[in-house]
């Protein structure tokens, strides 16, 4: 497998000088298992610059949605494949019921895009029904896990090859709210995996303001990472106000961490264009 990151921002885009290093783009993950199909995580800003990366191809995409908030599907409006005749595209939301479906299609309803999503000239396909299932029947060997995050979340793994990824964007691992899954349930889905993309958005100082807010301190991610035992950890999802070196003494603090616990697990902060091959 091949991992990509196309963006690896929270919440809102934050392009500028101070984040240009790790980039200001919104959720957005490739994972490139075969030559004939890519499968995209999430559709935040990153989307747009995978787009043209796969104009020259003929693969066809599966775009896999976490979770239907702006800041994971703003950018698929932009994404040039959408725009190529004939060009097969498949999006398989977070789906619970119909209606949540309306977030990545009437974004483009003319008023708030200027182009109607049924205008589009790809072969574009909706799966609102057993998308698991649907992608199963196409070759991804792939599962999911409902996250702890405002109005619901998935993780999902990916394995290939005897290669394993699990792509966690959204999750606030000790929440004040009632947990959806708690954190043995996440190690037991972690557990193994060669690359764990889990959300890192805030530190210790950020609390108690941001407690509630869906999203996991540095050390809480890191410590899955650990119990899990993975093998690599990207740290996702970045506080978009966190600028470059900010993250460089993330990066820092949590190799230390990993290395005075005694783990061997490695890790780095995502940035875009990262690439990992399993």
């Amino acid at each position: 497998m091949t991992i990509t990151c196309w963006g690896v921002r929270g919440s809102i885009p934050s392009p500028g000088p101070a984040t240009a290093r790790y980039g200001g783009n919104t959720s957005c993950v490739s994972i490139e298992l075969a030559p004939d199909k890519i499968l995209i995580l999430d559709a935040g800003t990153g989307i747009r610059h995978l787009g043209k990366q796969l104009i020259p191809d003929n693969r066809e995409i599966y775009v896999v949605l976490s979770h239907s908030h702006w800041d994971h599907i703003q950018g698929f409006p932009f994404f040039l494949p959408l725009y190529q005749p004939n060009r097969k595209l498949y999006l398989i939301p977070d789906v619970r019921n119909s209606d949540r479906l309306s977030a990545v299609d009437t974004q483009m309803d003319g008023t708030h895009f200027p182009v109607m999503s049924g205008d589009l000239p790809s072969d574009f396909t909706y799966v609102d029904n057993n998308g698991l299932e649907f992608l199963k029947q196409r070759g991804f060997n792939i599962s999911r896990i409902a996250t702890n995050h405002p109005g619901g979340c998935f993780g999902y793994r990916v394995e290939h090859n005897g290669h394993t990824v699990v792509y966690i964007s959204d999750n606030e691992l000790e929440p004040p709210y009632t947990k959806t899954t708690d954190f043995d349930g996440f190690v037991e889905f972690c557990q193994g995996a060669d690359l764990l993309i889990h959300n890192a958005q805030f530190l210790e100082e950020d609390m108690p303001l941001k407690h509630g807010w869906g999203h996991s301190l540095v050390s809480q991610a890191c410590n899955l990472a650990a119990t899990a035992q993975v093998k690599q950890l990207l740290l996702f999802h970045h506080e978009p106000d966190r600028s470059d070196e900010e993250l460089d003494g993330i990066q820092i603090w949590a190799r230390n961490w990993f290395s005075d616990q005694g783990h061997t697990t490695q890790c780095a902060v995502a940035y875009e264009g990262l690439s990992v091959e399993l």
